[in-house]
């Protein structure tokens, strides 16, 4: 990863932000942009240079993969970057994450800082640098979700009436596991019968019934990237109902991903697989946004969702996620990851969609 070309993209960004320097606390971000992975750390961008503040039980991993930032080492990373912004009279106005900086760690600095210093809140300013994955990060996820088109595979065998959905999620779990995932991306989804009808069903101990749908939603985490990927599949023979609601779904999101192409907002997406709901009568059955980017994070800028003015860019990474849920009867969702390129989108989760009954 080029880290020291993010960081002066970063330093960039700063320009139009009306600060002398950005502290950046959201550990995701501070590893986009320096390639440091342990649990405690902040980091401080300048016009004259950049530092990573952490402890002690992280000295010779920082020495290990930081780059293009100096390290610094101490007891506590906020006193210590304080006194940094204390010491350098040309900053006098400093950037916080406003979406992760606490309300008590916001108080600690300004405790901190010498009088004439100036707390100013930043929004989304590494996120939007995140939001267009370069190559290697675009290899990156797609490995991630090759694996998951794998696991899916597992999936299959061993999901089938009688089965406790948090077997089937422990399987494939394991099966992840073995094959060199860091972790799971989020509580995997396995929601079976009328369970189908929540959208974040996580896998619980209820069994997959005789006959109905079961909604698998999971991801893994793969060299520090996410994948995200959802199949429904139908135990025993569907009914017709079930089987106009998967189609439903299924022409839905196929609509979204041939919207989805460089100049198109994100809004423009969402709204393409809400007009096939609609002509099915089934929009008001679609509770959530259509999709969001993912990278180092399972959920990361933009929002596919209605209204969202962002305009996609080549190698932006988005999910295409739309569902019906009929609360107490069952629930749809089809999901697949996407790249923008500069005709449309590749799809990274190649898996079949049509139907499947157990």
């Amino acid at each position: 990863m080029n880290h020291k070309r993010r960081l002066r993209e970063a330093r960039l960004a700063l320009a139009g932000c009306r600060v002398d320097a950005l502290l950046v606390t959201h550990l995701p971000n501070i590893r986009y942009l320096c390639g440091f992975t342990g649990s405690a750390g902040m980091l401080v961008i300048t016009d004259q240079e950049n530092a990573l503040f952490t402890d002690g039980r992280y000295t010779q991993q920082a020495r290990e993969e930081v780059q293009g930032a100096k390290i610094r080492i101490g007891r506590n990373s906020m006193s210590a970057a304080s006194e940094r912004f204390s010491r350098c009279r040309s900053i006098r106005r400093i950037g916080v994450e406003a979406e992760h900086m606490t309300v008590a760690q916001r108080n600690v600095l300004a405790q901190l800082l010498p009088a004439g210093r100036k707390i100013v809140a930043q929004s989304l300013v590494v996120e939007r640098l995140r939001m267009v994955k370069d190559p290697e990060e675009t290899s990156k996820i797609r490995a991630a979700c090759r694996l998951g088109v794998e696991l899916f595979d597992r999936l299959r065998r061993v999901a089938g009436a009688g089965v406790p959905e948090s077997e089937i999620a422990a399987q494939i779990e394991f099966a992840a596991r073995q094959a060199g995932a860091e972790q799971m991306a989020f509580p995997t989804i396995i929601a079976s019968g009328s369970r189908s009808a929540l959208p974040h069903g996580r896998a619980s101990p209820a069994r997959l019934p005789a006959r109905g749908f079961v909604v698998c939603d999971f991801g893994v985490i793969l060299a520090g990237y996410c994948s995200d990927m959802t199949r429904t599949l139908h135990v025993g023979r569907p009914s017709q109902e079930a089987r106009a609601g998967y189609e439903a779904v299924r022409e839905a999101q196929q609509a979204a991903v041939e919207a989805v192409k460089p100049g198109a907002s994100v809004g423009e997406v969402d709204q393409a697989a809400r007009n096939a709901l609609s002509k099915r009568g089934l929009s008001k059955f679609f509770t959530h946004s259509t999709g969001h980017g993912l990278g180092l994070e399972i959920h990361e800028a933009p929002r596919v969702g209605a209204d969202q003015s962002e305009l996609l860019r080549p190698g932006m990474v988005i999910t295409i996620e739309p569902g019906i849920y009929l609360p107490g009867k069952w629930g749809v969702r089809i999901e697949d990851t996407v790249v923008v390129t500069e005709k449309g989108c590749d799809i990274l989760t190649s898996c079949p969609k049509d139907l499947i009954a157990l």
